[in-house]
């Protein structure tokens, strides 16, 4: 039974899936979730994520990595991993 090409797991992708959940398991453990606790450079590095994901989202088509934006509520820990495993996916 051959695999889809859309859900090859790669080591790398593995370790972005990996980095993901560690991130938002560590928002939940420490109640930082819904920018609970948020200082001012994280504010800026999630400006920047989500404004990557939606220029690059309507380049590229990746409709999916528009996740990234909800999951910014658990943290940028959680919302950056996220985004690099769901764009290094094959898209074709």
């Amino acid at each position: 039974m051959a695999q889809s090409r859309d859900f090859d797991l790669t080591p790398l992708r593995l370790v972005w899936l990996a980095l993901a959940l560690l991130g938002a398991g560590l928002g939940l453990a420490t109640g930082e979730v819904f920018w609970r606790g948020a200082n001012a450079s994280e504010i800026v590095a999630e400006l920047a994520l989500v404004t990557w994901c939606l220029l690059e989202t309507t380049v590229r088509r990746n409709w999916l990595a528009l996740l990234t934006i909800p999951a910014l509520a658990l943290g940028i820990g959680c919302a950056l991993p996220l985004y690099l495993f769901i764009r290094s996916r094959r898209i074709a």
